[in-house]
């Protein structure tokens, strides 16, 4: 398997606060990885540092160019989409005014209006409400167009947080279900931060386990599933 993303002695910080100390990852081109762990583990800081939205140390390398340094636009433009904890859609734009933004920095726009078309045939609720504004969305909805627009930037790398936050169990599993088709028919790399530690061993083929800024476990994601300290701390069984 080809490495796509490979971080080595990962720090991250807020100001002078530290909380992540010098992690290890790497995330194989093609699959889906799952982090896990409790609040203030430092899931949601590791996509902000892949972002490089925070303060970054280490090396941070995606398709043997180095993040570190960048700016947060110029992650976007090599290929990496995030989608927010939160969703972040533009609420007082239509579903199709936010797809179009996702493409905003593609040189290829004779092919955009065939990838909002194929939103539409995964999200067959967006293409009902193509023209509705963002903000009067379920929250279901909002998510489903939160994950259309990154995927609009057609990118190597899709990072998603929480994406079950506050979803009603259905609206979760068809999300998912979908999620796992992107990967399968387009390639689409996803590191998937989840606090639904179930769900997301059930999506990934690998999975690392954050405590307190640093990784406590890492494996293939069925393996992780059956560790009898995970079962008993995430899965509750």
């Amino acid at each position: 398997m080809t490495r796509l993303l490979d971080a080595k002695k990962l720090g991250a910080s807020y100001g002078a606060t530290p909380v992540l100390f010098g992690i290890d990852f790497a995330l194989e081109a093609g699959q889906i990885t799952a982090i896990l762990g409790a609040n203030g583990a430092g899931k949601t800081t590791t996509l902000r540092a892949i972002c490089q939205m925070v303060r970054t140390t280490g090396s941070l390398e995606f398709e043997g160019r180095q993040l570190v340094g960048q700016s947060t636009e110029n992650v976007v433009r090599l290929g990496v989409a995030h989608v927010p904890d939160g969703r972040g859609t533009f609420t007082a734009l239509s579903v199709e005014e936010n797809l179009k933004l996702g493409a905003y920095v593609r040189k290829d726009r004779g092919e955009i209006g065939h990838d909002i078309e194929k939103t539409y045939m995964r999200f067959p609720r967006l293409a009902e409400r193509r023209h509705q504004q963002a903000g009067t969305l379920s929250g279901g909805e909002q998510q489903m167009l939160a994950i259309s627009r990154a995927l609009m930037l057609r990118p190597r790398l899709l990072l998603l947080d929480e994406p079950s936050f506050g979803l009603a169990p259905l609206v979760v599993a068809e999300i998912f279900r979908i999620m796992r088709r992107i990967n399968e028919e387009d390639g689409v790399t996803m590191l998937v931060v989840e606090q639904n530690a179930s769900l997301a061993l059930d999506l990934a083929h690998h999975a690392y386990l954050l405590e307190t800024g640093t990784v406590a476990l890492s494996g293939p994601a069925d393996e992780i599933k059956r560790d009898e300290s995970v079962r008993r701390a995430y899965l509750g069984y």
